[in-house]
């Protein structure tokens, strides 16, 4: 939509911009700082208790203090992710006058934080199972703070710099370019390879998700939109919205219903980025009360350890005279870190379960291992979990499929002891992700609403890109893969414009393409650079 459109527009019965203008009001403004300082009050009590509960006595405040921080980064990220895509649930609603700007920003904020509650956290672990292994494995030293602030930090500078100039780019691509920067980082300051500091695979599966995913945005809301053309003969649906006048009611509470669920799809899928993040600092700052699942229920040990003893001897007997352990968690990170199976690999596996094994064994519980010992069991659970998915897709290996399905049942049992989510987290990450929602939203909305198609967006054209945006990401949260939300709605709306032949704004589309491109070598090359220098000062 032109100037001399949005000018002339009220005169001549076109459309016009809706007023972007109205803001949350003194009560509204009031509430939402109500909001925050409810939400890193409860943080606070929440670590507190967790703390208390598990023990921990603070003995200096440094790494309280850095806690803090990276706590306030992390959720920065979140927030400003938030207000970032906000436009990929509320620009067709608001453009079709389906409901008011400010209405429609507050109600997307509500349905993202209730999609960040119930989300199951599979993508959490996903996006934290690209960093390096080295690095998961000591997120308490001075290189896993370098490595969190670092990889934050970078992710929000991107996001603010496309948010300043209106474009829509993806956050999910901006932290997962950030994460592989810091993992070659890490690896080429340790002299090896950059390419030896990511799990490849993984980055490969996560970057088909975010490269098919707008595609088929753009093809799937192209053929949704003819099919309601010739399907739904009703003039008023593929017609301009007039200037303030709603569309009718049935039109009105598809596009509502659409907007709620890209909210609460973003919500679900987007938050858990934050989540992971936010474990791996809780893990390195207080690994007392983080490390493991204490909340595991009482039947997890005598599971945990039926399931150790089948997967230790699917992977081979014990060996004569014992072993060495510290030797075995060498051969096992090795493996995950480098991808070669050498002829030790699968008995040091067996041994560090074994290991893992007995100490659980003799605490009783996760809930009773000392502090001392907290940190060391985690890393060998983790690292246990990490080198089965390897060896599942490991040829080499040449294990049967009984043999393949026991370490996937016992690697169930690993992940329940150590990937999980407080629930204050989630409630954190959803106040975060919320009310990010309620601010800084007109630039994009007025790209995805105004900018993309050379013609006003008519109804059909919004209920088609946001239904399966919708669809796309709840598919792809499903698979436990992240996805743009942002991609995938702006190629939606591209796509029912080149259906309608209503014609492209070519130039935006430039800029679009641009950003899309140029997020994951300046995320890398950022977050790589922050890195390196953060790996000094710390």
């Amino acid at each position: 939509m032109n100037a001399t459109i949005a000018i002339t527009g009220a005169m001549e019965g076109s459309p016009v911009r809706p007023d972007l203008d109205k803001g949350l009001g003194l009560v509204g403004t009031i509430g939402f700082g109500a909001a925050i300082a409810t939400a890193l009050i409860y943080v606070a009590y929440s670590i507190y208790a967790d703390a208390s509960s598990a023990g921990v006595q603070a003995t200096t405040y440094l790494p309280f203090i850095l806690l803090f921080i990276a706590l306030l980064i992390a959720l920065g990220f979140e927030f400003v992710n938030g207000f970032h895509d906000t436009a990929n649930a509320v620009a067709t609603v608001i453009y079709t006058n389906a409901m008011p700007a400010n209405v429609a920003v507050v109600w997307s904020g509500f349905f993202n934080f209730l999609g960040v509650l119930l989300s199951t956290g599979a993508v959490a672990f996903g996006i934290v199972s690209l960093l390096p292994v080295e690095l998961i494995l000591q997120v308490g030293s001075n290189a896993g703070f370098a490595m969190v602030f670092a990889l934050l930090i970078a992710a929000i500078l991107w996001n603010l710099a496309t948010w300043w100039l209106g474009i829509p780019s993806s956050s999910s691509h901006t932290l997962i370019g950030s994460i592989i920067g810091v993992g070659v980082a890490n690896a080429m300051m340790h002299g090896k390879s950059g390419t030896a500091g990511v799990d490849w695979s993984k980055a490969t599966e996560i970057g088909q998700a975010l490269l098919v995913s707008p595609l088929i945005g753009f093809g799937v809301a192209a053929l949704l939109f003819i099919a309601m053309k010739v399907l739904i003969r009703k003039e008023e649906l593929y017609q301009e919205p007039k200037d303030g006048v709603p569309p009718p009611l049935w039109i009105r509470a598809l596009l509502i219903f659409t907007c709620t669920g890209v909210s609460f799809a973003h919500g679900s899928n987007d938050g858990q980025k934050g989540m992971g993040l936010i474990m791996l600092i809780l893990i390195g700052t207080v690994p007392t009360a983080y490390a493991l699942n204490r909340a595991v229920p009482e039947r997890y040990t005598i599971e945990f350890h039926q399931n150790s003893v089948a997967a230790a001897n699917v992977l081979g007997a014990a060996p004569a005279g014992g072993s060495d352990v510290v030797a075995a968690r060498k051969a096992v990170t090795s493996y995950i870190a480098d991808r070669k199976l050498s002829d030790a690999t699968i008995p040091s596996l067996a041994t560090v379960i074994r290991d893992v094994d007995r100490q659980v064994g003799e605490y009783g519980s996760l809930a009773r291992v000392p502090a001392a010992a907290v940190s060391n069991i985690r890393n060998d659970m983790y690292m246990a979990s990490e080198a089965i998915k390897r060896l599942g897709k490991d040829k080499d290996a040449h294990l049967s499929a009984a043999g393949n399905e026991t370490l996937a049942t016992y690697k169930k049992s690993l992940d329940a002891g150590t990937r999980f989510i407080p629930t204050w987290v989630k409630v954190a990450v959803a106040f975060a992700l919320g009310l990010g929602t309620m601010v800084g939203w007109k630039r994009i909305v007025v790209t995805v609403g105004e900018k993309i198609g050379k013609s006003h967006l008519t109804y059909a054209q919004g209920a088609s890109a946001e239904l399966v945006a919708m669809g796309t990401i709840f598919g792809a949260d499903h698979l436990g893969l992240p996805v743009s939300t942002t991609h995938v709605l702006s190629s939606g709306v591209a796509g029912t414009m080149a259906a309608n032949r209503s014609g492209l704004q070519m130039s935006t589309i430039r800029n679009l393409l641009m950003a899309w491109v140029l997020t994951l070598p300046v995320s890398i090359a950022l977050a790589g650079g922050l890195y390196m220098l953060f790996a000094r000062i710390f």
